[in-house]
């Protein structure tokens, strides 16, 4: 076949298929598209030949089955001999015999937690190692609500809020917070730490800008973690370092696009026990534009005249605070947490905060027995000045006639944290775990003689987490809750012992 056949058979086979395509539906108008698309963006069909033909391409690949075993066939000898060498990595690391020590040596309580409390042992102590400054927990109209609630609602509704948890003692356990502190509305969470942890990444986000005290909690610092945000820490409780700090996010952030930016601190601190300047902090809020998220975890149900926390007892308009986050599980003992604020902050949470909703909601008990705390709280306010009253007695025996510790709290503040005086450290060269094994003998100390205290205790900063980059060490501390569970006379002898248990231990160490 010459050169000139071949074309003529070229353009006869070009005709039929021309023909046959003709004959086929639609293909008039698949033509009409080709034409058209060629003449006004000839790259746009060059690039839809290609994805035709990696179609076609695709579909007439051989398949392969995604099943197919692939991995490395070991013998039985082999894989005994994996196994014998396999060493699990521990959940938690291996006690020190620090704390195998403490563990070992750890008073049980048998019965209701109460001012004079039963141990394991059959032995009767002053308990000033709970948090029951109004002596809540032995109060039987308490305790009677309780039950008829737990025979009226259950144990706990078993579900989110959002979806069938909400029952109608949390309204109105979320309406007389609110009423109680004076807030537009307030939202209940059922657990106390998740609440401050869910309430700061449920509104700030990465690229948004936190400034924190540095000694803040730890449920705080979990919060800061979990959003992302850019941290900026300034020293404890200074002002004029906070003033520093804010104007220095403010210059920075002049020229990029606006971030959300946010304060936060506690009202009373967990570490530390002092309390917070609210007054200043609200003032610089405002000159630098800042939003505040104030966590009331201890102060709440402690300060002011009614217990209503910092903002009354530091005469602060409860609405100058954006975000008031708080504990029901502390004084209050009750369970849960609550954020308070106005109606767009509290609905935002019910979709955005994590804790709320995708935990179960606060068993229906826990709220009403926190609605009736709150209720007497109103009605007889004599409750925080018997407290008030004994933590002066208490301050009495400790902080000013000891030679060795010192109290950090607010002379306002039912728990008192002792620490040894930097002198007494610093001409004993002191660290932290040496700090920690005198005051575990101070507390075994007074418990042989019958006063159950605690030490301050504090979840670590995290795996290969620097002091630099935490922000702030937490000093080894004592911790005592004063309670109204006791008589002055009671207070005052809890006092002594705890002071004469000091002494003798730092006397036995010299």
């Amino acid at each position: 076949m010459d050169l000139q056949d071949a074309h003529g058979w070229l353009v006869e086979l070009l005709d039929e298929v021309s023909l046959q395509f003709h004959k086929l539906p639609g293909s008039s108008i698949f033509l009409r598209y080709v034409k058209s698309s060629y003449q006004n963006d000839p790259i746009r069909s060059a690039v839809e030949l290609f994805l035709f033909l990696f179609a076609v391409r695709y579909l007439l690949s051989p398949k392969y089955s995604t099943s197919k075993d692939r991995h490395v066939k070991l013998t039985e000898e082999e894989i005994d001999e994996i196994v014998d060498e396999w060493v699990p990595e521990p959940l938690v690391a291996p006690q020190t015999s620090f704390e195998e020590a403490e563990n070992e040596k750890r008073p049980v309580i048998v019965g209701p937690t109460a001012p004079k409390s039963k141990l394991l042992s059959g032995r009767v102590v002053t308990n000033v190692a709970s948090y029951n400054f109004y002596n809540l927990n032995g109060n039987e109209s308490l305790k009677e609500k309780a039950v008829q609630t737990l025979r009226t609602y259950g144990v706990g509704p078993c579900g989110p809020p959002g979806f069938y948890g909400t029952q109608d003692v949390h309204m109105k356990t979320e309406a007389d917070i609110a009423a109680h502190l004076g807030t537009s509305a307030c939202i209940v969470y059922a657990q106390a730490f998740s609440t401050i942890s869910s309430v700061i990444p449920a509104f700030s986000k990465r690229g948004d800008i936190i400034v924190a005290d540095k000694a803040v909690n730890f449920a705080i610092r979990k919060g800061m973690q979990i959003s992302r945000s850019s941290i900026r820490w300034y020293e404890h409780n200074d002002m004029e370092d906070l003033q520093k700090v804010l104007a220095s996010v403010v210059k920075e952030q002049a020229k990029k696009p606006l971030t959300r930016r946010f304060i936060i601190t506690e009202g009373l601190f967990e570490n530390i026990g002092d309390m917070v300047d609210l007054v200043k902090i609200i003032e610089l809020k405002h000159r630098y534009k800042f939003r505040l998220i104030l966590d009331e975890t201890w102060s709440f149900g402690v300060l002011g005249k009614k217990g209503v926390g910092v903002t009354e007892h530091q005469g602060v308009n409860v609405r100058e605070v954006d975000m008031l986050v708080g504990s029901l599980a502390g004084p209050i003992c009750s369970g849960g947490g609550f954020c308070a604020g106005s109606a767009e902050i509290v609905e935002h949470q019910r979709l955005s905060a994590s804790a709320y909703t995708f935990s179960a909601a606060l068993p229906a008990m826990l709220a009403t027995t926190a609605s009736e705390v709150l209720a007497m709280l109103e009605s007889n306010p004599e409750m925080l000045t018997q407290v008030r009253e004994n933590t002066k007695t208490m301050w009495a025996q400790l902080d000013p006639r000891s030679e060795w510790i010192h109290c950090t709290s607010s002379v306002e503040n039912p728990i008192m944290i002792l620490v040894l005086k930097p002198e007494v450290v610093a001409s004993r060269k002191l660290n932290n775990s040496e700090q920690e094994q005198l005051l575990q003998e101070m507390v075994d100390e007074a418990l042989a003689n019958s006063v159950m205290m605690t030490r301050l205790k504090s979840m670590p900063r995290g795996v290969n987490v620097t002091a630099k980059e935490a922000g702030w060490e937490l000093q080894p501390a004592l911790k005592v809750c004063v309670t109204s569970g006791l008589t002055r006379k009671e207070t005052e002898r809890t006092g002594t012992v705890i002071r004469h248990a000091i002494t003798k231990v730092m006397k036995a160490r010299r």
